[in-house]
């Protein structure tokens, strides 16, 4: 076994691996204090304070302003984390799916039914 690690690349997938993580800290470590209804109020009364009092970076920041979720996942953000701050914005994980694949919800929902056949 050798002393470097390959990164695993899958084509058109972000890998979520310990650099993404690492990336990604800030942003996840704040979308899961929305388990907390508390901290989702907060989050919706000045989104700005809220970001910066987890430390996120420039391009986390815009990410969220934007509700860029493809954005998110490139700044380290993982999909169960998002998760929690797209139910803020009323969305749930199939509309994170489609917009990781570049579909419509419909779309998305019905290749997971044709998948699971």
């Amino acid at each position: 076994m050798s002393g470097t690690t390959q990164k695993r690349e899958i084509p058109g997938t972000r890998v979520f691996d310990g650099d993404l993580a690492q990336k990604g800290y800030a942003l996840n470590k704040m979308c899961f204090s929305f388990n907390s209804a508390e901290n989702r109020e907060a989050f919706s009364a000045d989104e700005k304070a809220y970001c910066t009092k987890y430390g996120l970076n420039k391009e986390q920041s815009e990410a969220i302003r934007t509700r860029n979720v493809l954005g998110l996942l490139a700044a380290g953000g993982n999909v169960y984390y998002l998760a929690k701050f797209a139910g803020i914005l009323g969305l749930d994980v199939q509309d994170l799916g489609a917009a990781q694949t570049g579909m419509t919800k419909e779309a998305f929902k019905a290749m997971l039914v044709a998948a699971g056949k």
